[in-house]
């Protein structure tokens, strides 16, 4: 990552605790201030920011993990305001906590251990009692069962290459997979060419994707007459994938053995076989961190130099920076918007040295090196030149 010297000191405002270790990233060139009003940029957790109106000056909001559900992503796109993630620095957490699941709930080790307190105050009966009764909690071994996972991102690929470390086999099923995660993943996962081709041969099935249009109630009734009978599913991802009332039918017939996850709610506390973490899944110092100086580090990169990496809404752009000055354009992704940004530039006698441009969707980002010195006369009517092309959403020079 480039360093510069700041022209004015940039403020960053945090919504949540972030670990220290992550604001030490921005603690030498940035005032740290969580009473600001209109900071520069914002780093978040879990705050819910849809009732949130910001600031005219805010550049930038770091999401300190991988869901965006507490951010209007959408509206900050229209604004021109980049939104980033943190996606792999809490997939090892995540991880740990899937497959510690997956072999307690096959052992019922979470049965067993309520039963066990129950037992307080029996004394000398306990250890008769243990032996007879642990006969209730016989689980089975995960070793040559069949593992499903949905959604092969960072957190997926690492939970599949582990199962089959510890004798699982594996079928995979993501029809978005990313090359970069098709590298890291095990050749010895199968793909399963359909969703139902999953349900229908897991004894196991933990899900990783986002709740969308698409994903919402995912597990319903009709997946689950497709699935093995005493299936375990295991949810990490968002309680919304499930379908409450037929998960509540299925675990009732035992069409569904059990059910793990990571968001409780008064129906999931009443169901029969369902075991509720309160959203542990990157409840560690270390994902913490690791999130924390990931999302500090996306913010002082784009606030620095404009390159973005890890958005939800830009495109991920990169322009080596050698400290020349540099313009900035997030725009509409409709013809000629380069030429324009470009012919801006040069009616101001000034040469471009390079230039980058990447376009999502409806939008996209543009970044220009300029190869003269740019007095400071010259930059805010530049800035003000370029806004008044048509499709500019927002621009800045660096």
């Amino acid at each position: 990552m480039t360093m510069m010297v700041l022209e004015k000191v940039k403020t960053i405002k945090t919504l949540n605790n972030i670990a220290e270790t992550g604001l030490d990233v921005l603690r030498e060139n940035y005032l740290l201030d969580d009473e600001n009003e209109n900071p520069d940029a914002i780093i978040v957790r879990s705050f819910n920011m849809h009732a949130i109106e910001p600031g005219n000056n805010l550049k930038a909001i770091a999401r300190a993990g991988a869901g965006v559900n507490n951010i209007p992503v959408e509206q900050y796109t229209e604004q021109g305001i980049v939104v980033f993630n943190t996606p792999g620095a809490n997939a090892n957490a995540v991880k740990e906590l899937v497959l510690t699941s997956l072999m307690a709930s096959s052992r019922n080790l979470f049965a067993g251990v309520a039963w066990t307190r129950e037992l307080e105050g029996q004394d000398q009966q306990i250890s008769k009692l243990v032996e007879t009764g642990k006969k209730q909690f016989v689980g089975k071994e995960i070793r040559g069962k069949t593992l499903g996972v949905i959604g092969l991102g960072a957190i997926g690929a690492l939970v599949a290459n582990d199962a089959l470390g510890l004798g699982m086999d594996v079928i995979g099923f993501d029809p978005f997979i990313s090359v970069d995660t098709a590298w890291n993943l095990s050749r010895n996962v199968q793909r399963a060419g359909t969703i139902e081709q999953l349900f229908a041969n897991a004894d196991y099935i933990t899900v990783h994707v986002p709740l969308t249009d698409d994903t919402v109630g995912m597990f319903n009734e009709k997946t689950f007459g497709i699935m093995k009978p005493d299936v375990h599913i295991l949810n990490f991802s968002r309680g919304g994938l499930v379908d409450e009332k037929a998960m509540k039918i299925a675990l009732e017939s035992g069409q569904v053995g059990k059910y793990i996850t990571d968001f409780p709610n008064e129906n999931v506390l009443k169901m029969k076989n369902a075991v509720s973490f309160p959203h542990l899944g990157a409840s560690t110092i270390e994902s913490e961190e690791n999130c924390a100086k990931m999302a500090a580090r996306q913010v002082k990169e784009f606030l620095e130099t404009g390159n973005i990496q890890n958005s939800v809404n830009f495109p991920n752009t990169n322009l080596p920076y050698i400290g020349r000055r540099r313009v900035t354009a997030f725009h509409q992704n409709i013809p000629n918007m380069v030429g324009q940004i470009t012919s801006v530039i040069s009616s101001f006698n000034l040469n471009i040295a390079d230039m980058v441009n990447r376009s999502r969707g409806e939008y996209a980002y543009t970044m220009v090196d300029i190869e003269n010195d740019v007095n400071d006369e010259t930059i805010p009517m530049l800035e003000e030149k370029i806004n008044q092309i048509q499709g500019i959403v927002t621009n800045r020079m660096i």
